[in-house]
């Protein structure tokens, strides 16, 4: 089937430090991708009026602590239906932004399932190019997109698309591999060099 017309013609990815950057704009939709505890940016002062939904879950692949001890709060089923439910009041005249702490993971994830929501005839490696494009060092996290996969009946094609990006970023950063399993992703870079 060929590629539909994208559904979200407008939107950002970005991270915390970027978002004082986009408050011009003229966003319309933003989704925040918090940590728990993270207090809310003061960023969105800056924004016009705007609908923004927030959650707040850890960029981890499962429940456990961080290297200072503390409790990880894992993305669940609940976290991606809140977002594929942010995405269903969404058309072609939406600005959307959506943001995780650096833009890499969470959101990326976010916003790959936005777009697979919207075009669910679309090839989902067509999807993961055009996320990679808008984003390029994008590391969508493996958890949120196999939740999506499921919720959006894909199959498991999204999480394929995805593991064939982490391969790349792996081959492009093949330092990123000690990193992330430092970091307690080493399932998702062990997936990726399979």
């Amino acid at each position: 089937m060929p590629p539909s017309d994208p559904a979200l013609t407008l939107h950002t990815v970005c991270g915390l430090e970027e978002l004082s950057g986009h408050g011009e704009a003229g966003v319309s939709h933003v989704l925040s991708l918090l940590d728990p505890g993270t207090p809310e940016p003061t960023a969105f002062e800056g924004y016009g009026v705007h609908r923004r939904t927030t959650l707040r879950f850890h960029d981890c692949l499962g429940p456990g602590t961080d290297r200072h001890g503390a409790t990880l709060v894992p993305p669940e089923p609940a976290d991606v239906a809140a977002i594929l439910a942010f995405g269903q009041d969404l058309d072609a005249a939406a600005h959307v932004l959506v943001h995780c702490h650096y833009g890499l993971s969470r959101s990326t994830a976010a916003l790959l399932m936005l777009f697979a929501q919207g075009e669910p005839g679309t090839d989902a490696r067509a999807l993961v190019e055009r996320l990679h494009a808008l984003r390029e060092p994008a590391w969508p996290n493996a958890r949120m997109i196999g939740f999506a996969d499921a919720a959006l009946g894909r199959g498991g094609a999204l999480s394929e698309a995805v593991r064939g990006l982490h391969g790349l970023q792996l081959r492009v950063r093949p330092h990123l591999a000690d990193l992330l399993r430092g970091l307690g992703r080493g399932e998702e870079v062990e997936a990726a060099l399979r």
